[in-house]
């Protein structure tokens, strides 16, 4: 099967200020992205552009994803669509340590993709910025509801600390 994520430089690096627009839409599977935050069947929006250099090719645009998760303190379903910038360097013979190479005069834009998709996908996501999460003792949902708990519950583990911070004062 061939790699829709190939682009072909050979014209571009021959003459330095060429571009090339590449707008594809592909699987998760079609650039080895396995994971569960990625909303099942729906594909990754790749949208670049790439314009030769006299040492390589940048590659500047954006990645677009579907993303699915549980909020991190109240455990209700997230999900949300990302676009993520990218500007990156390709080179035939790497000067820069952060360049992608250049073989056989295409671009292998896979290895872009998945790195920029997994590395900006939430590891921990929030429903809001100001989730209140549940309540450490009954379990209660505290952005829909209060509960009648009473206070902060304290560890037992902590009670000699306690102890000793009401012996000092501040």
């Amino acid at each position: 099967m061939r790699n829709p994520l190939l682009v072909n430089a050979l014209e571009m690096l021959r003459r330095p200020g060429t571009a090339k627009d590449v707008e594809i839409f592909v699987l998760p599977e079609v650039v080895e992205i396995d994971d569960p935050r990625l909303v099942p069947g729906t594909e990754i929006a790749v949208v670049l552009n790439c314009e030769s250099l006299s040492d390589g090719v940048v590659v500047t645009g954006h990645i677009g994803v579907v993303f699915q998760g549980e909020c991190r303190r109240c455990l209700t379903p997230v999900g949300a669509s990302m676009e993520i910038a990218v500007r990156e360097l390709y080179q035939l013979v790497l000067t820069d340590p952060d360049a992608f190479e250049i073989t056989n005069d295409q671009i292998n834009l896979s290895p872009m993709v998945r790195e920029t998709v997994l590395l900006a996908l939430p590891a921990a996501p929030l429903c809001q910025s100001d989730c209140l999460g549940l309540c450490p003792t009954c379990g209660i949902d505290l952005n829909h509801q209060q509960c009648s708990c009473g206070g902060e519950a304290t560890d037992p583990r902590w009670a000699a600390l306690d102890g000793l911070r009401d012996q000092f004062p501040e």
